[in-house]
């Protein structure tokens, strides 16, 4: 007999434990491919979605969190090619603006938003990738359209945007500097970039030493607030670009425009919010899976364990600020 249930964790109110439920399991519908979940990808943005802080992410409730998933397919709906049953796949498929998210054994996803999992990743890698990659490539290559050889500066090299935007411009042929603390240059200098501690060197001290004044073509900022205003002040005068997916607060543009350099927004959630532009996201995830696959993607995961009885020990892990890389929560 087939077993049409599922073990899901549901949010019910903001600010309240998530709650193991069992519920129908979906099915796949038009366009659409189901997946058995193996892996849940925990993002700082899951944790303010559940405390009710994230306005822009048009939670719904009751919700599914988990933004990122990996897993393996289990049934095609109509209209979908490319994809059949056992293949191993993952992707930025929901957790938002009323979207099932990846906090169950189960989950219908439009086919537009999965990719093939790269040979070379485990499930609970690719489970850790989609958000984080995807935001690195939209500013790198969608934004500043990175060229080999240009100096490109990322804000938060050791974190989730961070570590995949260093190692995306560097893929690209740039030159590529980051900023983090001191205890980061390790981490940093591992990805293949020259690490400067914020703490310990100023804007215009940075800048002097690696750009003799110039200025970066590129300054990725994945940090928002004072380091956005820092980034205005670190680009190329004349057709330098900054980037931010963090550009949500007030800011003087007049450094930047001082320097007659450009800015570019990310807001990585549009297509699951709007519908709009997902294939491109299982495009982007093609390209990672090809760049893992060369050997020039790694992702960093916290090594503690996690599973549905024990995600909110996940999410708290995350929220005091003390995971070493990803966490990812195994749904068994």
């Amino acid at each position: 007999m087939v077993n049409n249930t599922m073990q899901a964790l549901v949010l019910d109110n903001f600010g309240a434990p998530l709650v193991m439920r069992e519920i129908a399991r979906p099915q796949a519908g038009t366009g659409e491919v189901l997946v058995r979940i193996h892996a849940s990808g925990v993002n700082p943005l899951d944790i303010k979605i559940r405390a009710g802080k994230a306005a822009h992410a048009k939670p719904v409730l009751p919700a599914i969190l988990g933004i990122d998933m990996a897993g393996v397919v289990e049934a095609v709906g109509a209209g979908v090619s490319g994809f059949t049953p056992g293949d191993a796949v993952y992707g930025m498929t929901g957790g938002i603006a009323g979207v099932p998210g990846s906090l169950a054994q189960y989950a219908t996803v439009d086919a537009r938003l999965l990719a093939h999992q790269a040979a070379n990743f485990s499930m609970r890698e690719a489970a850790a990738l989609p958000l984080i990659f995807i935001t690195a490539w939209e500013g790198l290559v969608d934004r500043a359209r990175v060229q080999p050889g240009q100096k490109v500066l990322i804000h938060g090299g050791a974190g989730g945007v961070g570590h995949m935007a260093v190692q995306l411009a560097r893929a690209l042929g740039a030159d590529v500097y980051a900023t983090g603390s001191a205890a980061q240059k390790d981490i940093i200098e591992s990805y293949g970039a020259t690490a400067i501690d914020y703490l310990a060197n100023s804007v215009a001290d940075y800048v002097q030493q690696y750009t003799d004044g110039a200025g970066f073509d590129v300054v990725y900022d994945t940090v928002g607030g004072a380091t956005l205003d820092g980034s205005f002040a670190a680009v190329r005068t004349y057709g330098g670009h900054v980037v931010s997916c963090l550009g949500w607060g007030t800011h003087a543009l007049a450094p930047l425009s001082f320097r007659a350099a450009t800015y570019s927004g990310v807001f990585t959630l549009l297509p699951l919010i709007t519908g709009q532009q997902r294939q491109h996201h299982g495009d982007i995830l093609r390209e990672a899976g090809r760049l893992a696959d060369a050997g020039k993607l790694i992702v960093r995961l916290d090594e503690r364990a996690f599973d549905l009885h024990t995600a909110m020990e996940a999410h708290q892990l995350v929220e005091a600020g003390k995971a070493s890389g990803k966490v990812v929560i195994d749904i068994n």
